[in-house]
C-alpha cells in the first residue's frame, strides 16, 4: 500500500509572507521570490498571510487552469479557512456582505446571467464612439491645461469612470459625483469611516435610480436590471444596488490602473512605443493591449480560494478547508507558455494570458476593459505624440501596498 505523501508541505514558520516585496528596480515584475517559485518540484507552496494564517500559492500557467476550472474549490469568501486579503474581507464576510464575484454556482450563475448581456462584444463595440468622444475630451483637457500634469487624476481615472457610469445609465450631471465616491473608496489615504460613507451614498443614489428605472427604463444596463429583472421579481433592489455597486467600482479601478501602468511601461520601452504610435492597425492595437495585461497583471494579489474537500494535484494535496491563491501574475510570467516572458513585446501573441482570470469567474467587464484600452492606446500616444514622464521613473509612487497594482499619481509632461 502506498501512501500519497504532499511534497509542498513545509515549516509554516518559515513560509514566506504573501504577498511578497517586489524588487524596487523592477517594479513591472512579479517579487523575485514568488517567480523563484516556478521552477520548484512541486505545483503549491506554503505562504502566511497578514494574520499569520498559512496557506497554499500556485504560480504555474498549467496549475492554474486545472484548479480554476475544479468546483471542490470555492470563492465564497464566507467559507471557513478562505484566505482572506484584509481585516475589511473578513469583517465583510462575517457580516454576510457577499456578491456574485464572491459566490459558487448556481447562485453565482443565476446573478450573473442577469448582467452579461451588456458585456457582449456586439454591445461594447456599439459603446467605441462614445468611449472615443471620452477620451478626445478628456485629452483636450489635459492639452488646455497646465504642465507636468498627473495623467492619473486628469486622464487615468476619470475615463473608466465616465464609461461605467454611460453603460449603467446614470445622468451626465452626476458623473462629478460619481467620480468623487468612487475615488474615496479606492484611495489608499481614505479611512474605513469614508470609505464606508462612499458606498453608502453610492448605494442609495443607485437605490433610487433603479427605482426611477423600473418606471421609466432606457437603454442601458440599470435600465435593463430594474425593468426586466427587479420588476419580475428575479432581483431585490439590494441584489441589484449590490451588483451596480460592484460593477462601478471594479470596473473603474482596474481599468484606470491599467492606463496608467501600462502609460509608464510604454514610455520605459520606446521602442514598443515607437511600434504602438505609427501603427493604424486594430489588430496591432488589439494585440498590444493583450501584451500589455499580460505583462502588467495588476491583479497582484491573487485569485482566492478555499477548498471544500481534500484535493489530490500532481502528488500534492490540498486539503479541505485549506486556502488557495492562484498568483496570475507569476502565470502570466511563466516561460512554459510564453517565451522570454520578462520582456514586453506588443508583437507577441498573448491572448491566453490569465490576467481576468479562467473558468467561470473570470472577469464580466473583459470587453469592456479591452476596448477601453484599444481606444485610449490607439489615440492617447498619437495625439500626445511627445507624452513623457515628469520625473525618474523610481520616483513614481507605485502601489505596492495597493489590491490592485499601478500607481498612484503619474506626473507627465509633453
Amino acid at each position: 500500500m502506498t501512501t500519497t505523501v504532499n511534497p509542498a508541505e513545509n515549516d509554516s514558520a518559515e513560509a514566506p509572507v504573501y504577498p511578497m516585496e517586489r524588487a524596487s528596480k523592477c517594479p513591472f515584475d512579479p517579487p523575485p521570490v514568488q517567480q523563484a517559485m516556478l521552477d520548484q518540484d512541486s505545483p503549491l507552496a506554503k505562504i502566511r498571510l497578514f494574520d499569520d494564517s498559512t496557506h497554499w500559492l500556485v504560480t504555474r500557467y498549467a496549475d492554474q487552469r486545472t484548479l480554476l476550472s475544479d468546483d471542490r474549490l470555492s470563492v465564497d469568501i464566507s467559507k471557513p479557512g478562505y484566505p482572506h486579503e484584509s481585516v475589511q474581507s473578513k469583517d465583510a464576510a462575517e457580516g454576510g456582505t457577499l456578491s456574485f464575484a464572491t459566490i459558487d454556482d448556481p447562485e453565482h450563475a443565476r446573478l450573473r446571467r442577469m448582467v452579461t448581456a451588456p458585456f457582449t462584444i456586439k454591445r461594447i463595440e456599439a459603446m467605441r464612439p462614445a468611449v472615443q468622444r471620452i477620451t478626445d475630451e478628456l485629452i483636450d483637457d489635459l492639452l488646455a491645461g497646465p504642465k507636468p500634469a498627473d495623467l492619473v487624476d486628469a486622464f487615468a481615472l476619470p475615463l473608466p469612470s465616465l464609461v461605467i457610469s454611460e453603460l449603467l445609465g446614470v445622468p451626465y450631471d452626476r458623473h462629478e459625483f460619481f467620480q468623487d465616491h468612487s475615488k474615496t473608496f479606492i484611495s489608499r489615504t481614505s479611512t474605513d469611516e469614508e470609505r464606508m460613507g462612499a458606498v453608502t451614498e453610492l448605494a442609495t443614489y443607485l437605490g433610487g435610480l433603479i427605482v426611477e428605472k423600473m418606471k421609466d427604463p432606457g437603454d442601458d444596463l440599470l435600465s435593463q436590471i430594474a425593468h426586466e429583472r427587479v420588476a419580475a421579481g428575479e432581483l431585490s433592489v439590494p441584489e441589484a444596488i449590490q451588483m451596480a455597486v460592484l460593477l462601478l467600482i471594479a470596473g473603474h479601478e482596474t481599468t484606470a490602473n491599467m492606463i496608467a501602468l501600462s502609460t509608464v511601461a510604454l514610455l520605459e520601452n520606446p521602442d514598443q512605443l515607437q511600434a504602438l504610435r505609427e501603427t493604424d492597425d486594430p489588430k496591432a492595437v488589439s494585440a498590444a493591449v493583450e501584451e500589455l495585461l499580460r505583462y502588467l497583471t495588476i491583479a497582484h494579489n491573487g485569485r482566492r480560494q478555499v477548498a471544500l474537500e481534500d484535493i489530490e494535484h500532481d502528488g500534492a494535496i490540498i486539503r479541505a478547508g485549506e486556502g488557495v491563491i492562484m498568483a496570475s501574475d507569476s502565470a502570466n510570467r511563466d516561460p512554459r507558455v510564453f517565451a522570454d516572458p520578462d520582456k514586453l513585446d506588443l508583437s507577441r501573441d498573448a491572448r491566453q494570458h490569465m490576467a481576468f482570470g479562467f473558468g467561470v469567474h473570470q472577469c464580466l467587464g473583459q470587453p469592456l476593459a479591452r476596448m477601453e484600452l484599444q481606444v485610449v492606446f490607439s489615440t492617447l500616444f498619437k495625439r500626445i505624440p511627445t507624452l513623457r514622464l515628469a520625473v525618474a521613473s523610481d520616483e513614481l509612487p507605485f502601489k505596492y501596498d495597493g489590491i490592485v497594482y499601478g500607481v498612484h499619481k503619474l506626473p507627465v509632461t509633453w
